[in-house]
């Protein structure tokens, strides 16, 4: 039963990725479709972590008062709305009207289930539950690249729908695989500590502005990685240039299997600082003045294996790190963070890059990459001396 739990909950996390890079691989052919400039497409980014940083801030509340199954539900209930909409816009204001649903579906599931997670099973599977994540947003510009070949857009994100419809299906008929989670039982009497008191814990405020460097850079990534390869490379196809965003989401999948196997060797702190490192190292490949796109393809592959672990290794420590009681907040807060990141962040490189060209991206990633890690080992930091100090 806890084997079919588990993977009931990694199919979760694959419906949580499926809707997450259709926006950036659609994009250059929706510009048009739509007739608006390129930067508007942060605003449907935007709009859509908007709502999910109102369900990140709510997950706390929710995990009190409901149990994560019916949370998981509903929410992807939410995503297979939003998409079905999007599939039907033919305006540019009904993306917007359908960006609530698709946003509000991804914050609460993703918080509810990395606290699930980081207090029930291993960093193992934290790191196996974020790299489905990798595969659903891995399937869906494949998924689009394929309509915009053989359909169109609004087909991408139909037959997105369609295999989120089924993933809600399988989570509806396996309600009875959750039970009473093994912290909820022995923590009962604990009370879940809300954001004001959390934030006052050493270290949780650092780790949460750190998570926003983070997305800064992977939010980017999604929706800019094949607008990149449209604005630097020559001679591509829609379908081609559709297909390069998948690359960052290849590379997280990769780089999550890989740290799910050495994870209990080398541990989460050591893991992202080889992830920031790796992720440097794909932002110079991406960076090569060359107008073959094979170097850049490579470097953004490499920068998603880098990032790969840095997402659930810092939210696997929260409840070492802060405790049980401070653990539900501190993750909700991380999710927000990170969703304030998706939201104002490509919106504000799309801005950046009409001023200054597209070129100007692997600069923008190298800036993020180096604060993320400053501001994580000073986080910790923080924690050992509180943790030395009581």
């Amino acid at each position: 039963m806890t084997s079919l739990l588990i993977a009931v909950i990694y199919l979760a996390f694959v419906s949580l990725g499926l809707p997450d890079s259709l926006l950036g691989s659609a994009w250059p052919t929706m510009q048009n479709f739509f007739n608006v400039p390129s930067s508007y497409a942060g605003y449907i980014s935007m709009a859509i972590s908007c709502m999910t940083i109102i369900s990140s801030l709510m997950a706390p509340r929710l995990i009190r008062k409901i149990h994560t199954k019916y949370i998981v539900i509903f929410s992807t209930l939410l995503t297979v709305i939003g998409l079905v909409g999007f599939s039907f816009s033919g305006y540019y204001l009904m993306l917007l009207l359908f960006a609530v649903p698709y946003g509000l579906g991804a914050g609460s599931i993703d918080a509810a289930l990395n606290h699930y997670v980081a207090n029930n099973y291993s960093s193992s599977v934290m790191n196996f539950l974020h790299c489905f994540y990798g595969l659903g947003a891995v399937i869906s510009p494949n998924i689009m690249a394929l309509a915009l070949s053989r359909a169109h857009w609004n087909e991408g994100y139909r037959w997105t729908a369609y295999i989120q419809a089924g993933i809600l299906f399988v989570m509806i008929i396996s309600l009875p695989l959750w039970k009473k989670n093994k912290s909820e039982e022995e923590n009962g009497h604990i009370e879940v500590a809300g954001i004001k008191e959390t934030v006052k814990v050493p270290g949780v405020i650092l780790t949460v502005i750190a998570f926003f460097t983070y997305s800064a850079g992977e939010s980017v990534c999604s929706l800019w990685t094949s607008s990149y390869f449209a604005g630097t490379k020559q001679g591509m196809s829609a379908d081609l240039i559709a297909s390069f965003a998948s690359f960052v989401f290849g590379g997280l999948m990769l780089g999550r299997l890989i740290s799910g196997f050495v994870s209990g060797r080398l541990g989460d702190r050591k893991l992202i600082r080889i992830g920031i490192a790796l992720e440097i190292f794909g932002i110079i490949l991406v960076a090569l003045p060359v107008q073959t796109y094979v170097p850049a393809a490579a470097g953004f592959l490499i920068i998603g294996t880098g990032m790969g672990p840095v997402y659930p290794a810092i939210q696997h420590m929260a409840p070492v790190n802060f405790g049980w009681k401070y653990s539900a907040a501190a993750i909700g807060l991380q999710m927000a963070v990170f969703s304030v990141g998706c939201t104002f962040m490509p919106l504000a490189f799309g801005k950046l890059q009409e001023m200054f060209g597209i070129w100007i991206m692997p600069l923008y990633l190298l800036i993020f990459a180096l604060l993320n890690i400053i501001l994580i080992e000073t986080a910790y930091k923080k924690v050992r001396r509180n943790t030395a100090s009581t």
